[in-house]
C-alpha cells in the first residue's frame, strides 16, 4: 500500500533481502534500552559491549528465523529507503517459541543458556495468555529510524499492518507486548486495548490486543 502526504509518498511493503541488515540496525537502536531485554541479556554499565553483542545476535537470529519461515517482515519506505520496520508472526505458524534447534543453539552460544531459556519462556507465557484469541498476529518488533521519530512513521507502518491483518480472513487481530508507558499510550491511540499485565524478571509490561472482529449487537 502507499500513503501520500503533501510532501512525500510512503510505501508499506515486504522487506527485500538487501534491506535485512538495515532492518536489524533499526531494531537494535529501538530495543537497545528495552528493560526486559536488558534484564534478560545481563546489561551492566561495566560491560555494555557484552550486552550489545548478545542483543545484536538475538536480533540477527530472530530476523533469520522470520525470513526462513516466511513470516511478515514489513517495511515503511520513503524514496525507496527503509525508514521503519515491523516483524510479525502468525500465531498458528511453525514459528513457535522454541524456534528451530539451530536457532536455539546459535542463540545459546552467543547470548547464553539461561538467557535463551528466559526469552523462550517469555514468548511462551505471552502465547499462553493469548490462547483464547484464536489465530492472531503478534507484533514482535517495531522500529523507526531515530532521525524520523515524532513524524508519524510508526503510525503509517501500523496502518499498513492493519491491511495485512484484515487481508487474512482467518485472523482475529494483532497483539503486542509493551513495557514503556509512552509506548502503551501510543498503541492505545491506534485502537489497541489493554488485555493483560505480565511481569518478566520484575519488569512489568502490558499485553495489548487490537481486534478486527466487529462486535455483535
Amino acid at each position: 500500500m502507499s500513503v501520500a502526504t503533501q510532501a512525500d509518498t510512503f510505501s508499506v511493503q515486504y522487506l527485500a533481502a538487501e534491506d535485512i541488515s538495515t532492518a536489524a540496525s533499526l531494531i537494535y537502536q529501538a530495543y537497545h534500552d528495552d528493560p526486559v531485554l536488558q534484564n534478560m541479556l545481563g546489561h551492566s554499565e561495566e560491560n555494555k559491549s557484552a550486552y550489545e553483542k548478545k542483543l545484536r545476535s538475538l536480533i540477527r537470529e530472530e530476523l533469520s528465523s522470520f525470513w526462513q519461515e516466511k513470516q511478515p517482515l514489513i517495511g515503511l519506505y520513503r524514496d525507496d529507503k527503509l525508514k521503519a520496520v515491523a516483524c510479525v508472526f502468525e500465531s498458528n505458524s511453525q514459528l513457535q517459541a522454541q524456534r528451530y534447534w539451530h536457532w536455539r543453539l546459535k542463540l545459546m552460544l552467543s547470548a547464553g543458556y539461561l538467557q535463551t531459556n528466559q526469552l523462550i519462556e517469555k514468548e511462551q507465557t505471552i502465547r499462553d495468555a493469548l490462547t483464547g484469541k484464536g489465530n492472531y498476529y503478534f507484533l514482535a518488533f517495531i522500529a523507526v529510524d531515530p532521525h524520523f521519530h515524532g513524524q508519524g512513521f510508526g503510525r503509517y507502518l501500523l496502518r499498513g499492518l492493519d491491511d495485512l491483518v484484515k487481508s487474512n480472513t482467518k485472523s482475529t487481530g494483532m497483539a503486542v507486548f509493551v513495557t514503556r508507558k509512552e509506548h502503551i499510550e501510543f498503541f492505545k491511540t491506534e485502537k489497541f486495548e489493554a488485555f493483560k499485565q505480565l511481569t518478566f524478571n520484575q519488569v512489568d509490561g502490558e499485553l495489548l490486543f487490537k481486534s478486527i472482529i466487529e462486535p455483535t449487537i
